[in-house]
Formats: C-alpha cells, sequence, structure tokens
C-alpha cells in the first residue's frame, strides 16, 4: 500500500544514504558493517505479508514467524538463545475469546442495547464459560486511582463489590497538568488503562467501563474495537479470580454523556471533579448495566525467539536488544474488505531493526560481554511475552546489564531529533546523547508524554524490575525534502493506519531515519558490550531500589 509515492523519486536518491547509515561513534574502536535498507524493507515486508496472517500469537502463523526469525538469526552468526539450546522460550497463556455479546444500559424506562465495537469493546480475561451480568448498579470512581505514596484514593472505603466501575482514562493531571499530582502532563502507570482493571479487581467489581476519549487515550475508537473484537491473553495466574474482574470494557464517551445526562448528572463536571484528591465516587442513580458473553477459555503456549551471541570475556553479562514480533492477527473487515491486521511499522518494522542489529554484531569483531536478542510474543495482549521473560528470566536480570527496546520504527526518513521515552530515568539519556551528535541530532526528552508510552511496550517489565532499559526513536521535524509529503505520511499512519488492517509495508518508505537510530543503538550497545560500565538509575526513580538489591552481583 504506498503511502507518499509522490515522492519515490527522492527515496530512490535517498536509498544509497540510508545503505550507509550515519557516520559511526569516534569513540567506537571497531569495523562497522553496512547497515543495508534493502534487507530491512524485505524483513518487512515478508513479515507483514497476508501469509502471515497478522502475526496472531497462537496461531498458525506464528510457526512461520518462529521459522523466518530463527533462520535470521542463526544466518547472522547467533546460536539459539533460549532454555536447552533453543531458539524459543515458551510463554503459557490463557486464551479468551468471546462470542454471542450481548450489552444493555437501563434506566428506568430507558434501555439501550449496544453492539459489540459500536457503542461497547468487552472481554475478560478471566477463566469462565459464561459471563452473565444483570442489572449491575453503575458508579462513576473518577479516574480509579488508588496510590497511597500520593495521598490519592479514588475509591473512599466504598464498598464496590458486583458492581460497574465507569472510570477515565489516563490520570487527574492530563486535564490539568499545573496540579502535577501525578508528574504533570506525562502519563504514570495509573493512567493506563491495564491498572484500572487491575486496582477495580482489588476492589471487588464486577466489571469496568473505561469512558473513551481520543485525547487521553491517545488513538481512537476503531483501536479499542479492534483490539478488544479478538481473543485476549494472559499469563497463567495462581488466583485470575483475585486479579480479574469479570467483565472489561470501554464504553463510547457520547453514550457515557448520555447516560450520565439521563441520571440527573453531568458529566463534564464529575469530569473536573475526579481531578481533586477530594473526590467522592457518585452512583448512577438508577442506572445499571448487563451483559452476557459467551466464553472458551484455553491454555495455549507462544513463544518468545531468543538469539545469543556469547561474549569473549564475560559471558555472563547480557547486552539486550529487544522487539515484539507479534500483532493482532485477522478480525472484522475493514470499510475495503481487509480483515489482515499486517503491522508492518508495528511491529515488523522493530523486528527487521533486530535482525539486522543481529547482522552487524555478527560481522563485526566478538565482544566481550554477551548480545542477546528477544523477539517477545504477546506485546499486543499486554506486554506478556516480556513479563513472562522478565518473571522466568533465562538470563540472569541482576547481571542483565542493560537494553534497547525498538516499537514501531521511523520508516519517513530523517529527523533532527531522537527521542526518549522515560527520560530522566537512568543514564542511557545521556549515553543516547553522545552517541547522537555524530548525526547532528538532539535528545528529544518526552516530558509531556501523556501517552504513557512508557508503560506500554516491552521494555517495561524489565524496567520495574530494575533492568536499565533504553526505549528511543525518531523525533522531530524531517531533514530532508519533500518534508510536507513526509509529515502527511507520519501524521496519516497515527490516525489512520495504527492497529488497522491499513498498516501494510510501503515500497515508498525511506528507511535513512531508521538506520540512524540503529546505528545509535548499536555503538552504545557495543559499547558497554566491550567496557566495565553499568547503566544506573538516576536518583529518584522508581526501578534504582529494586536494581540496588543485587548490586553485590555486579562487580
Amino acid at each position: 500500500m504506498r503511502l507518499f509515492s509522490s515522492f519515490a523519486a527522492v527515496l530512490l536518491a535517498s536509498a544509497a544514504l540510508s545503505a550507509c547509515a550515519t557516520a559511526p561513534n569516534p569513540a567506537a574502536v571497531h569495523t562497522v558493517p553496512t547497515f543495508d535498507a534493502a534487507r530491512i524493507s524485505q524483513d518487512i515486508k515478508t513479515l507483514s505479508d497476508d501469509s502471515f496472517e497478522g502475526r496472531g500469537i497462537a496461531t498458525p502463523a506464528e510457526e512461520k514467524v518462529i521459522r523466518y526469525l530463527s533462520e535470521g538469526y542463526a544466518a547472522a552468526g547467533f546460536e539459539p538463545g533460549g532454555p536447552n539450546g533453543q531458539w524459543t522460550q515458551d510463554v503459557i497463556l490463557n486464551r479468551f475469546t468471546q462470542s454471542n455479546v450481548r450489552a444493555s444500559l437501563k434506566l428506568g424506562d430507558w434501555t439501550l442495547p449496544m453492539t459489540q465495537g459500536r457503542e461497547v469493546a468487552i472481554s475478560t480475561r478471566r477463566p469462565a464459560e459464561h459471563v452473565s451480568l444483570k442489572d449491575a448498579p453503575l458508579v462513576f470512581v473518577g479516574y480509579g486511582i488508588n496510590a497511597p505514596e500520593r495521598q490519592w484514593n479514588d475509591f473512599k472505603g466504598q464498598d464496590l463489590r458486583g458492581k460497574i466501575l465507569v472510570v477515565l482514562v489516563n490520570d487527574a493531571d492530563f486535564e490539568e497538568p499545573a496540579l502535577n499530582t501525578f508528574g504533570g502532563k506525562a502519563m504514570t502507570y495509573y493512567g493506563r488503562w491495564t491498572y484500572k482493571y487491575e486496582e477495580a479487581a482489588k476492589q471487588g467489581a464486577a466489571g469496568v467501563l473505561i469512558v473513551h476519549e481520543t485525547a487521553p487515550a491517545s488513538y481512537g475508537w476503531q483501536t479499542v474495537a479492534n483490539s478488544w473484537g479478538v481473543p485476549q491473553f494472559d499469563i497463567l495466574r495462581q488466583n485470575a479470580a483475585a486479579e480479574r474482574v469479570p467483565m472489561e470494557g470501554w464504553i463510547q464517551r457520547d453514550v457515557a454523556v448520555d447516560l450520565f445526562r439521563r441520571a440527573g448528572l453531568d458529566f463534564e463536571a464529575l469530569k473536573a471533579q475526579a481531578r481533586s484528591r477530594d473526590f467522592q465516587p457518585v452512583a448512577l442513580p438508577g442506572a445499571s448495566f448487563s451483559t452476557e458473553f459467551d466464553v472458551a477459555t484455553n491454555q495455549v503456549t507462544s513463544h518468545n525467539v531468543i538469539a545469543r551471541l556469547p561474549g569473549t570475556t564475560h559471558p555472563d553479562e547480557t547486552i539486550l536488544y529487544t522487539a515484539h514480533w507479534d500483532h493482532i492477527g485477522m478480525g472484522e473487515p475493514d470499510a475495503t474488505g481487509d480483515r489482515i491486521f499486517n503491522g508492518a511499522v508495528d511491529n515488523a518494522s522493530g523486528t527487521a531493526g533486530l535482525l539486522e542489529l543481529a547482522r552487524m554484531f555478527g560481522r563485526a569483531p566478538r565482544t566481550e560481554r554477551s548480545i542477546v536478542m528477544i523477539s517477545f510474543t504477546g506485546e499486543e495482549s499486554g506486554l506478556l511475552g516480556s513479563e513472562y521473560y522478565a518473571v522466568n528470566p533465562v538470563y540472569p536480570l541482576a547481571k542483565t546489564v542493560g537494553g534497547f527496546n525498538m516499537d514501531s520504527m521511523n520508516v519517513y526518513g530523517r529527523v533532527t531529533g531522537l527521542g526518549v521515552t522515560g527520560y530522566g530515568q537512568s543514564d542511557f539519556d545521556e549515553r543516547l546523547a553522545a552517541a547522537i551528535q555524530p548525526q547532528g541530532r538532539s535528545l528529544v526528552p518526552d516530558y509531556e508524554n501523556a501517552a504513557g508510552t512508557y508503560y506500554r511496550s516491552d521494555h517495561f517489565p524489565l524496567a520495574k524490575r530494575g533492568v536499565p532499559m533504553a526505549y528511543a526513536g525518531s523525533r522531530g521535524e524531517f531533514r530532508d525534502e519533500p518534508i510536507a509529503a513526509r509529515e502527511a505520511a507520519r501524521s496519516e499512519y497515527g490516525a489512520k493506519r495504527y492497529h488497522q488492517a491499513a498498516d501494510e509495508w510501503s515500497p515508498d518508505w525511506d528507511y535513512s531515519g531508521m538506520i540512524e537510530d540503529l546505528t545509535v543503538f548499536y555503538d552504545v550497545g557495543r559499547a558497554l558490550a566491550n567496557g566495565r560500565d553499568w547503566p544506573q538509575w538516576k536518583s529518584g526513580s522508581e526501578f534504582a531500589p529494586v536494581r540496588a538489591t543485587t548490586t553485590s552481583e555486579r562487580r
């Protein structure tokens, strides 16, 4: 699918530039192999081809992905890095497939039947054969946050057992950053939808309806409908009933506003009140929610693909490079009839980046520390592959030096900056800043990251267990003409292609910016792999105390 064929000629000219990448870090004393735009393009094209059926986990397509990646890593000179000399790590999951979804709102004589994917998006990640909630009372609990360290509790000790919690997406500072209760505009983990469901389970709720609003969610309703319209997955839990609510859902904003009005409440006024520590939960008088749907629950095994290049001197110390190989798979057809969510940018691009980095390390002199590439499964289902690895690490986390995560890379050309998601967390900030200087780029902190991106990709399960992880990528203005066309294509992806069937490979993509990013990750990682340095969390990072517990294991 051609995104902006009007500047195909420019891209032909840029191919030579991208193939050579950028000047290497002068501090790196090694022969720099050549990054190859054509190889990257071919990997993305193959992995996002219709024959891979959207790379859904635990589908026949998964075996094709595993074969392609393991053969690619082997050709690059890496060895199997999984347990027992395998290319893969088994990731045992529960899969939940909902069907025959019926839902409705009721208030007095008024009833609103709701269609799955239209007014509401409903799922479950709690083992069951059937979910049935009849006339469950609705309670608005603001942002649904309990954060004792911030003196914040939206629940105020109320008994919410058996009730449906109506919650806002993001956290209280999104609408009013000056409050600075949750660190300003940048989303905290409390703003993530995953947290809302987890906390509701602790409250004993029967279900959750998150009110979808595009700005605070950072994506449109169609993204929600697509993501919740396919089977859901979760890692095996010892007590799922205590950790998962029976019904997890989203509701369209207009539907919620109308419901509040019928209950004699002002949605916007209550939303404003929810920004205060003094907020009290508000029952929707006379309003109730009902739903019924069948659930097919079965245990499946998906796989992380792991490749390793052993170090020469300190092979027990590991540098990680990670990206998720999975996407949504197949769902309901879009307006064109396409039902395959190819996931070319998200995240065949990051997966192709891993393969290309493996080729670079495989062709260069061997490093002193080991290099490990992990292609994670289950990111789209809630970071499940990375969570599983972090709980069951193949290589000890205490001696994992640090790593780089790549998710949805730049396929539109060179830009002025390198954006750091989670800026201020670790001294990877300074290492990246030094590495981009030869490229003439500047570091771009994510002070205004209201989308909560730091908590939405595979570095996070590792970071919260103390492993310093860099999550960075192209950001800023384009440096090469035609700038307007590049900007339009990048914007169109976020508005119309992200998590849509239209996320397909294009022959017009320009990989010069992606290669600049890969060069930075390669140079910083290689310097660490040939040194005795250990990246450090900065003072105030919530992850520093975890890392400190294993200090004695690092020398």
